[in-house]
């Protein structure tokens, strides 16, 4: 995917000019709490959390005040959605893979297995029909989500033991996100969403016997390496995945126009920042989990195929009993065979 380079004060131009020809008015000063779901150290995703809270606060000249709270402070962090449709807080900043459990088809809003890099979904999301069907599926639940991030491909996860055939992650008890857990149940795996703050310490008590979480320089940053020696490419699960802020839809519509433009510019600036800044730290980080002794493992095509067929039998499960799970799928699955033509003509094989 290629993402424009743009410099702070760039963006800063970009949005004076924007909100400049908005309609004049005095702003009333807002002050929201945000919970994130990502601690402000981690790598990449928790920092982008704590800038896109200070970009709100310098593009709107101080008006737009959105308190960045660490996970857990003041909800659990897996209950940020319930908590800002319920008007607990007025936002919080995750992924609808988190909440997936109350609407199972949101994962498709974070990322999708065997699915496409991030400039394909983030059209998708946009101009293909994902972002109207979130809109529409979140306002039952009194929730505003805006896109607001996007990582490169993660890694597939940290293992205690090699696996070496399909057969291996039979009673295996894994930490995974979003519909790549199902497909590791299809194989026979036992699956928990856990919050990125409650990963570590539970591959290290031997909770669980392997995690996925993210792409190496995260994964380096928590110290996974000290706790499992087994790495596997590519994450098959999150060929990208992209971040959301959540906003309480009340509040949200108590803002003005110039406060909605505000969010959007300061979300669109934290998907190039995430993007580029992921990209960027990637090759360092595995070479300093190479030296920490950790084996690098790429899955074999048998069992890359073994994953996309179980994939494939989850959609068709998933899509009779949830109709807004079939909806989605539909949606997401025209557009990449639209954008497919695309892809045969403009890149590299």
């Amino acid at each position: 995917m290629n993402i424009p380079r743009m410099s702070r004060s760039l963006l800063l131009v970009i949005a004076t000019a924007v909100l400049m020809n908005l309609p004049a008015h005095a702003d009333e000063v807002v002050k929201w709490k945000m919970q994130s779901i990502f601690p402000s150290k981690l790598d990449v995703v928790g920092e982008a959390a704590v800038l896109f809270t200070k970009n709100l606060k310098t593009i709107s000249n101080g008006t737009l005040n959105v308190k960045f709270y660490e996970p857990g402070k003041l909800v659990p962090p897996l209950e940020i959605f319930k908590a800002v449709s319920k008007g607990s807080i007025e936002s919080g900043y995750t992924a609808a893979g988190f909440h997936s459990g109350t609407i199972p088809a949101a994962a498709f809003f974070t990322s999708v297995p065997f699915g496409p890099e991030a400039g394909e979904f983030l059209a998708w999301l946009d101009y293909g029909g994902g972002h109207a069907i979130r809109d529409e599926v979140y306002s039952k639940y009194g929730v505003k989500g805006v896109s607001c991030g996007v990582i490169p491909p993660e890694a597939s996860g940290w293992f205690r033991n090699e696996i070496k055939t399909v057969d291996d992650f039979k009673g295996l008890k894994i930490r995974f996100f979003g519909l790549g857990a199902r497909v590791m149940q299809k194989l026979g795996a036992s699956t928990q969403l856990l919050a990125p703050s409650d990963i570590y310490p539970a591959l290290e008590r031997g909770v669980i016997d392997a995690a996925e979480f993210s792409f190496p320089s995260i994964d380096y940053r928590i110290g996974f390496y000290q706790v499992a020696k087994h790495y596997y490419f590519p994450g098959w699960h999150n060929q990208s995945a992209v971040g959301e802020f959540l906003v309480n839809l009340k509040e949200y519509g108590k803002l003005s126009d110039v406060h909605k433009k505000t969010i959007d510019i300061a979300c669109d600036a934290n998907i190039k920042w995430t993007f580029t800044t992921g990209e960027a730290r990637q090759f360092d980080a595995i070479e300093k989990i190479k030296a920490k002794g950790v084996s690098i493992h790429f899955w074999s095509d048998e069992i890359l195929s073994k994953m996309e067929n179980a994939w494939e039998e989850v959609v068709r499960e998933e899509s009779a009993k949830d109709p807004l799970f079939k909806r989605t799928y539909e949606s997401y699955a025209s557009f990449r065979r639209k954008y497919k033509v695309w892809k045969e003509h403009g890149y590299l094989k």
